[in-house]
């Protein structure tokens, strides 16, 4: 196959919303490659840990999933898993991070090929290439080219696989298309030179992998006289995987250079009936005593499930012997993360796999088919993680997991950010065993015949019969509307849903900005920001051309060689937003609030190298968290409603009343700093409504109204919780005029007492 190089990779997206930490490698991390299969409506139950094994013990019929049942028993199995219930919009959210209230695919609509991917969205290809990653993606994609049968064409560039990032590519452009598993091409990169959006059109054919003894030939029966000339796709897909994992395996081992591969199957998608076309289609139930009683349907499900399961194996064992010389000194199992998930669940093989609470399959009137659905979610982290983590093989994890965590967890192991303001929550640090896990306090999922929202063990649900609740931990099949008796939560509930924009039209999303105004500009003038437009062909699909608001993805970036001052002279509000200054320690890059001035920042408020928030007694909001990414700082006094992330430094002056109220949990890991000045004698500095996870330094400045009285201590903070201690040497402040603190720490409280 032919090898891309790094600089290549990040040529071909340099134009992208990509900040420096992106495009960054971290050399002295280890980076695991990744592996991603991505099977198309497999419900919940339908893996031997989720329900399989316990049918098999009651002699009951069960589908066979051995190497999926493998991954679990060395991995983990994430038994909260979520997904949206459409495969558009699933596959849209799945890419980008985003869910489908603000991503602009947000439901099965037929103009998705042409539109649903944006040139400005980072998708998972996007942001590994940039990583350094070598990247390959095979399967159903869904976007950018026509659904004719006959000579398809490309109908957007812009929402192409290869546009964003994916170098070795056999996919399906076109969801309607992919509503066969014989269509008679495929689109395939590398292409021929010249080629629209460097990708082409091949014939759908195992040709070139037919009598080759160093090719599996169970279960496709490529080798079979009667296989069909127009191949099996899932077939096609699955062998291009596992020519790019033997490949990449071996250049890994030559030259450390990660890859990251998704296989994103039609399998076990409808039509069912296809595959009886293929020769001794039923072969792996040939034993099964119970496989013959059950319906048509049921057994043609089963058997494809089965049939991606054997492929899956096949590229496994690519991991263990990547040249296939029969000789497994040449692993790389242990250097790779292979996830496998779901999209959703679909009502294949329900007689099969019928498990009130596993299955996820009441049928088309059940609220599970209208709002977000549990999908199955494995993970067999590598070992050069897996040594610091907690989690033990074989273990259950009782975590919300919604399918857009998987591009920032990505993104964390691969050492690069993710991309701003999305929706998922990285689960490297669950993973790894390192950092600190992050937090989301609901997730949401819409499609066009409902929504919901899955707050703890309660779910809402949103259809044009109304809103229904569900208790997920007493009633996993949904089948008891509690409503009714709850009318508060419900409200509550619908009003946070409703706050994720699922209720737009279709065709709406989140949109990108970059700050154009000049030093001391106000962030409420339209004028001092860029415009939003996204067309193709001559079609205007979206523009946005006003002022700041929740749907926008935002950064202040200063690229001069001069500071600039960005002014919030009134509320302001937004999806994300970003405040970074240039490389230049003259670009500094200031965003100030004026007095009482509320700053919102739906989804996150990142404050980048260089980049500084003064609040000036305002107020920051986020539902999520604040992120101070190392040289980045916060200052000033008043209120911030959301979670800290400290990295870089909180500065803060207080008198005799708390000048820095945080309500939510405030995290300073080894690497931030908190710079405490005029400490008040009676009142803390800094109030915290919930956790202080504490590390990094602290600093204390004398003078003004901070007047040390030997032997006497004076509370600088207060938290329903401290955790951990300041890294100070000798649990010592030592103030720049040579005064010396003794740091004190209690479960509520943080003193200093002077010398």
């Amino acid at each position: 196959m032919k090898h891309f190089f790094l600089s290549l990779a990040l040529t071909a997206i340099s134009g992208l919303w990509l900040g420096p930490g992106v495009s960054s490698l971290i050399a002295d991390a280890p980076r695991p490659n990744i592996l991603y299969f991505y099977v198309d409506d497999m419900g919940w139950g339908s893996i031997g840990p989720n329900g399989q094994a316990d049918r098999r013990a009651k002699n009951l019929p069960s589908v066979r999933t051995p190497n999926l049942d493998q991954l679990a028993a060395r991995g983990l199995n994430f038994t909260r898993g979520y997904g949206c219930h459409v495969c558009s919009p699933a596959r849209s959210s799945q890419q980008s991070g985003f869910h489908q209230g603000h991503t602009f695919a947000d439901r099965n609509d037929p103009n998705n090929a042409k539109k649903a991917m944006r040139a400005d969205d980072i998708l998972m290809g996007d942001a590994l290439s940039a990583a350094g990653y070598v990247t390959g993606y095979w399967g159903k994609w869904g976007y950018g080219g026509s659904k004719d049968q006959a000579n398809p064409v490309i109908d957007n560039v812009q929402t192409l696989p290869t546009s964003h990032g994916y170098r070795h590519v056999l996919a399906e452009l076109h969801h309607v298309r992919a509503h066969t598993f014989f269509q008679p091409t495929l689109w395939s990169a590398p292409a021929s030179p010249g080629a629209v959006g460097g990708i082409e059109l091949i014939p759908n054919s195992m040709a070139r992998y037919q009598g080759r003894a160093n090719y599996p030939n169970t279960l496709a029966l490529q080798d079979h006289p009667d296989y069909p000339k127009t191949a099996y796709c899932d077939d096609c897909y699955a062998f291009a995987a596992l020519d790019f994992v033997r490949d990449q395996g071996q250049h890994y081992n030559r030259s450390g250079r990660p890859f990251f591969g998704l296989l994103a199957v039609q399998i076990p998608h409808a039509p069912f009936g296809e595959i009886e076309r293929l020769p001794e289609w039923d072969q792996a139930y040939a034993d099964d005593p119970h496989y013959a009683k059950l319906a048509d349907q049921t057994r043609q499900w089963a058997a494809m499930v089965t049939r991606i399961d054997a492929h899956f194996g096949n590229i496994l064992a690519a991991l263990e012997d990547p040249n296939n010389d029969g000789d497994k000194s040449d692993s790389i199992a242990d250097n790779t993360l292979v996830v496998f998930q779901s999209d959703n669940g679909g009502p294949g093989g329900k007689n099969l796999v019928e498990l009130d609470a596993n299955g996820g399959l009441r049928g088309t009137k059940g609220s599970i088919q209208e709002g977000g659905i549990r999908v199955p979610l494995l993970m067999r982290w590598p070992a050069m993680i897996h040594d610091q983590s907690t989690l033990k093989a074989g273990t259950d994890v009782d975590h919300v997991v919604d399918v857009t965590d998987l591009l920032p967890t990505f993104c964390e192991l691969a050492g690069v950010e993710a991309p701003l303001s999305i929706d998922g929550v990285s689960l490297a640090p669950t993973l790894t065993g390192s950092g600190q896990q992050r937090t989301r306090d609901f997730i949401i999922h819409e499609a066009g015949n409902g929504q919901s929202i899955i707050r703890g063990t309660q779910k809402l649900v949103r259809t044009k019969r109304g809103l229904e609740l569900y208790d997920l931990q007493s009633d996993h099949a949904e089948a008891n509307d509690i409503a009714a008796a709850h009318p508060e939560r419900v409200k509550e509930l619908e009003t946070l849903l409703l706050g994720e924009r699922v209720d737009e039209p279709r065709g709406f999303a989140n949109t990108y900005h970059h700050w154009t105004g000049k030093d001391g500009a106000s962030t409420s003038d339209a004028a001092n920001w860029s415009d939003y437009r996204y067309a193709n062909a001559g079609i205007t699909y979206m523009t946005d051309d006003g002022a700041p608001q929740l749907s926008w993805t935002a950064r202040i970036d200063n690229k001069g060689d001069h500071p600039n001052t960005a002014h919030a002279d009134r509320d302001v509000e937004f999806l994300g937003l970003e405040i970074r200054g240039g490389a230049s320690k003259n670009a500094a890059q200031l965003l100030t609030l004026g007095p009482n001035v509320n700053l919102t920042g739906r989804n996150e408020i990142r404050i980048g190298p260089n980049g500084t928030v003064s609040l000036n007694e305002g107020t920051i909001s986020t539902l999520r968290w604040i992120e101070v990414q190392a040289e980045g700082a916060l200052e000033g006094t008043g209120s911030i409603e959301g979670t800290v992330y400290n990295d870089g430094t909180v500065s803060v002056a207080g008198t005799d009343r708390p000048r820095l109220n945080i309500v939510g949990d405030y995290h300073q890991p080894d690497q931030g700093t908190l710079s405490l000045a005029d400490v008040g004698q009676t009142q803390p500095a800094v109030q915290i409504t919930g956790t202080a996870s504490l590390g990094g330094e602290l600093v204390v400045a004398t003078g003004g109204g901070f007047k040390p009285i030997p032997g006497h201590s004076c509370v600088i903070i207060t938290a329903d919780r401290i955790d951990g201690t300041f890294s100070n040497p000798e649990n010592e402040v030592v103030c720049a005029d040579g005064t010396r603190l003794t740091i004190e720490y209690s479960d509520h409280r943080v003193s200093l007492r002077s010398h």
